[in-house]
């Protein structure tokens, strides 16, 4: 038998045949199944392109908040000492601290609290599990949305006219922390009710199913599961309350006394005012103090927010579903 030689280039060329061939033609219809169309890289470069926008967006929102955050820490941070938290203010204010507005603020805060949290959990709780879709629920929704809008001027002068004038509690911390509650029972409503909702249905299907009542349903199964959503609208609220100036303004606070509150019928400094105060009225207050204490009313709020959003966390990570 002679030897034969094969030539590569034609082997290369010639059809294979079996289980290579069906290999080889499959491998290269995957190729051109999977190669991008000018379609796909057109949307490509389409998405990379809203990517790139909403991104800058999002750090457009982020850069007003840096500045001001790093304008008050260089501007305020050297009017902090130990004296500046624990004093009251001297010298027609250009000395001494802030620790009755301190106080003051928060008795407001948690007073407020107290007032407006049951309520607006109440209010929520009948217009998610009780009311029917009628006239009346139009109306509280109707009343919800427009109690929302107002500017905290006008429930200002409602809290004067009603607590302060009417319901004779005069200019105290009861009058100001009930105008605040009034002024930010929407949050509470709406973001409560809105987590209520969220409870799946099943769940209140199952108690009743199992003989419960709908109020049983309610405090056993549906409010433990919604804490956390009420937990948002009371930092929300917090975060609203800190800051309001005309409603304490009206209502309770002062624009100074040396001694700190004892109960909610007292008048009382409040943060937002001294502020507004030293900021536009009061002359030959040192330039750093401002600063200072809109830092201290800035830090307040996350020291109180970050509690409240820990807890909520720690009450999240116990949810069962």
């Amino acid at each position: 038998m002679k030897n034969q030689t094969v030539d590569p280039r034609r082997a290369a060329a010639a059809p294979r045949s079996g289980g290579e061939g069906a290999a080889a033609g499959a491998s290269s219809n995957e190729a051109a199944r999977f190669t991008a169309t000018s379609l796909d890289q057109r949307n490509a470069r389409t998405e990379r392109g809203f990517h790139t926008l909403f991104l800058a967006m999002s750090i457009v929102l982020i850069l007003p908040v840096l500045a001001i955050l790093s304008l008050l820490i260089t501007k305020g941070a050297p009017a902090f000492s130990w004296e500046f938290f624990t004093e009251p203010p001297r010298a027609q204010f250009t000395e001494g601290g802030i620790f009755p507005a301190l106080v003051g603020t928060l008795w407001l805060v948690i007073v407020a609290l107290l007032a407006s949290v049951p309520l607006g959990v109440a209010a929520a709780i009948y217009l998610s599990e009780y009311a029917k879709d009628n006239a009346l629920t139009r109306l509280i929704n109707l009343a919800i949305i427009n109690l929302a809008g107002v500017p905290s001027i006008v429930h200002a002068l409602f809290g004067l006219g009603a607590f302060v004038l009417f319901f004779d509690f005069g200019t105290s911390i009861l009058a100001a922390s009930l105008t605040l509650a009034i002024m930010t029972l929407p949050v509470v409503i709406v973001s409560t009710r809105e987590t209520l909702q969220a409870v799946p249905q099943s769940f209140r299907m199952a108690c009743w199913s199992l003989g419960a009542t709908r109020w049983q349903t309610i405090r056993k199964v549906v409010l433990p599961n919604s804490i956390s959503g009420i937990l948002t609208g009371v930092i929300l609220e917090v975060s609203r309350t800190v800051g309001e100036t005309a409603p304490v303004m009206f209502t309770g606070a002062v624009l100074f006394t040396p001694f700190l509150p004892q109960g909610v019928l007292d008048e009382t400094m409040a943060m937002s005012l001294h502020l507004y105060m030293i900021a536009t009225v009061i002359p030959d207050v040192p330039p750093e103090v401002p600063y200072g204490v809109a830092l201290s009313l800035i830090l307040m709020v996350l020291i109180l927010n970050s509690a409240s959003i820990g807890f909520r966390v720690y009450l999240r990570g116990k949810k069962k579903w």
